[in-house]
């Protein structure tokens, strides 16, 4: 048997390293030459390949405050519109923010997203948190074209302060007192086409009752109108978004839990129940034995039901009607029991009444 020496092993191991750096870098690059082929095939057809980010757009200013949103833009074919769905943050109405919007990870594959910031209470107090919503949407309106959006098909999605707002963008429309003067578009609607409310306040009176005896410095409601609410009855009646009810208001999906200790089923029952006496198709979906932000997974798979039904034209085959776990059938109220799985919405985490 020949036993080979360190000298002579030396170099077949450096012949062996270097074949080997060789098949990586003939893999790395072959790869690369790959990723290339698809973005070339891609450009010449006229096609994105991934999913465009734009941060920090200013929609609009007021004094020295940039009120700004996130846009996320799914491939999509040269010239196509895509319907455009509009993620407010909940928080109390105190905190939250644009980032990392739930509407990107359960709608991003094929509607664009934007998601906004808008003023909080310890900033403005309200009307300033809806007219900021408002100007969001014209500022998006007016400019679909350098997006691609499809300014006929806006919707509104958001959960407990945002919820709110989105039930307020929906009932309120073009009704001129809400629309304020922020931003550069005010000759754009703000009207939207769908609106998916996940536990939010609709009759702000009602729900101080259930807080009075909170202390005022820490109360939301008083921080959101700058002292005690019932002191400010016209402001009240502007917030909730059944004051302004009509016929002609945009479908809506209201999700929440029998058991949210935070906004009472109640909230949404009284939006719904007013809703579907104007005519307005509305559908209520109860989930038992869920608290408040911890709506289940399976939940969400309803709400891109709903959107593909009245702001998709050709749905996904993944969410059309009979595939969620409750079915989509539009108007009515839907009990669904809850087993807890651990899951919270990471959008409410943290806030005491979000």
């Amino acid at each position: 048997m020949r036993i080979m020496t360190q000298r002579q092993i030396g170099p077949l191991r450096s012949l062996e390293k270097r074949g080997t750096g060789l098949v990586h870098s003939h893999l790395l690059q072959t790869g690369i030459a790959l990723a290339l082929c698809i973005l070339l095939v891609g450009s010449f057809l006229g096609h994105s390949v991934e999913t465009q980010i734009l941060q920090d757009l200013e929609y609009a200013r007021v004094g020295e405050t940039l009120l700004k949103l996130d846009l996320y833009i799914p491939p999509h074919d040269e010239g196509e519109r895509l319907p455009l769905v509009v993620w407010v943050h909940g928080g109390a109405w105190i905190s939250g923010d644009k980032a990392n919007p739930r509407a990107r990870r359960e709608l991003g594959d094929r509607y664009i997203v934007a998601s906004i910031n808008y003023r909080l209470s310890k900033e403005a107090t309200f009307p300033a948190q809806i007219y900021d919503c408002k100007a969001a949407i014209r500022w998006l309106r007016a400019n679909a074209d350098q997006y691609d959006i499809d300014p006929g098909r806006i919707g509104a999605w958001g959960g407990s302060a945002g919820g709110h707002l989105v039930a307020l963008l929906g009932t309120s429309g073009d009704v001129e007192e809400l629309e304020g003067d922020v931003g550069d578009h005010l000759d754009r609607s703000s009207a939207v086409q769908a609106v998916c409310d996940f536990y939010g306040s609709t009759d702000l009176a009602l729900l101080y009752e259930d807080t009075a005896k909170m202390d005022p410095r820490k109360n939301p409601l008083c921080l959101l109108f700058g002292g005690i609410p019932t002191e400010h009855p016209d402001l009240l009646q502007q917030a909730n978004p059944i004051t302004y009810v009509s016929s002609d208001d945009p479908p809506f999906l209201i999700m929440h839990g029998d058991k949210d200790p935070v906004v009472p089923l109640e909230q949404s029952e009284l939006l719904h129940d007013a809703l579907q006496e104007a005519g307005v198709e509305s559908t209520l979906r109860v989930i038992e034995g869920c608290e408040h932000g911890g709506l289940p997974p399976d939940a969400y798979e309803e709400v891109r039901c709903f959107f593909d039904e009245h702001l998709s034209s050709v749905p996904a085959a993944v969410t059309k009607k009979g595939d969620s776990p409750f079915g989509f059938h539009p108007g009515g109220v839907f009990k669904r029991g809850y087993q807890d799985n651990g899951y919270t919405d990471a959008t409410n985490i943290g806030v005491g009444w979000t």
